[in-house]
């Protein structure tokens, strides 16, 4: 009988509980690990699970792994982003895919309430300040008086506007490709939120605060450039939890310097880990993708993806199974103009 051989590409992975190893390890099977202590490049991941037949994945692009392993049967996804694994070209090669859509969900949008706070009430530049002995008490603006601009309103997004009915803001502002009128019909109901769904230039041109929780695909790639900067208020904040190429950085850095806009934060940038020159610039945030390190949900996407291997190794039901809309949805991305 064949004993399958597993590769985690994913980091950190265990540290908080030893479960999901535990799990891996008590089947018997060959496992193998992220031998680099970083994030792997594709040619990596593609090298060190060139013959495995299931990997535990992190948001590395697959790509050049699904070409070059003939044997690869099983994608299991940490997390929920699946702009890194090319759907079609799995379902052409029988390649199942799994993921953990919902353990990450509270972590990102809790960090990104916590950012919104920082940046607005000055928490970054007040403690810069008196690290440099200078003691001034900054004014900032509350979230009551100000428009929240949500670009993308699945899972994460939802979640944020839900969490910022406690802070009854002036307006929420959603954009999204798909009609959101059931979902925000239910924040209005229990909060009396004002919320409403409006084209992606109306919450360019008036939010105080705009969040990102956008797919990246070939359409969104570099979607908040030098024109969809110069379109946002002076005082306004951009957040980018979602994914780096969302957002054209060398754009980003020039609008911050030139102070176009008031500041941002960044949880995931283009290359990771990052370097580059946004580190220069006091008006940003940068933070290592550490949207999901929640202990709690980092430990349930792990212990998920790792479930959900061995299930398929075991010819057990899945129970996380990507579902045949994402992968049209991926299809889809190609082809609507998401500049609307």
């Amino acid at each position: 009988m064949h004993r399958p051989k597993i590769f985690v590409s994913t980091l950190p992975f265990g540290e908080i509980d030893h479960s999901p190893r535990e799990a891996l390890h008590q089947t018997g099977w060959e496992i193998l690990y992220n031998p680099l202590s970083r994030k792997l490049t594709p040619e990596e991941v593609a090298e060190f699970a060139k013959d495995v037949d299931g990997i535990v994945a992190s948001t590395e692009n697959l790509q050049p792994l699904i070409e070059a392993n003939p044997n690869l049967k099983i994608i299991s996804r940490v997390g929920i982003g699946l702009d890194s694994v090319p759907l079609a070209l799995c379902r052409k090669k029988q390649i199942t895919v799994c993921y953990t859509p919902d353990a990450v969900t509270m972590g990102v949008a809790e960090m990104v309430i916590g950012a919104m706070i920082a940046m607005t009430r000055y928490l970054p530049q007040s403690d810069q300040m008196i690290r440099k002995k200078k003691w001034k008490r900054l004014i900032g603006k509350r979230l009551e008086h100000s428009v929240i601009g949500i670009i993308g309103f699945g899972r994460v997004g939802y979640q944020v506007a839900r969490l910022l009915t406690s802070f009854q803001p002036q307006k929420i502002l959603v954009n999204d490709l798909k009609d959101k009128t059931q979902e925000l019909e239910t924040l209005r109901s229990v909060s009396n939120l004002a919320i409403e769904q409006v084209e992606k230039n109306i919450v360019y041109q008036h939010a105080d605060i705009l969040t990102l929780h956008l797919p990246l695909s070939p359409k969104t790639r570099h979607l908040f450039d030098h024109s969809v900067l110069k379109q946002m208020k002076s005082s306004a904040y951009l957040l980018n939890y979602a994914r780096g190429e969302i957002v054209d950085e060398v754009a980003l850095y020039q609008a911050l310097l030139e102070q176009k806009i008031a500041g941002a934060v960044l949880d995931v940038f283009e290359k990771e880990p990052y370097q580059g020159p946004l580190t220069e610039l006091e008006n940003i945030v940068l933070t290592a993708h550490m949207g999901s390190c929640a202990e709690d949900c980092r430990f349930q996407m792990e212990l998920q993806a790792t479930q959900e291997i061995i299930r398929f190794f075991q010819n057990q039901p899945l129970q996380h199974e990507v579902p045949w809309e994402e992968y049209a949805f991926q299809s889809s991305l190609e082809e609507i103009d998401l500049s609307q």
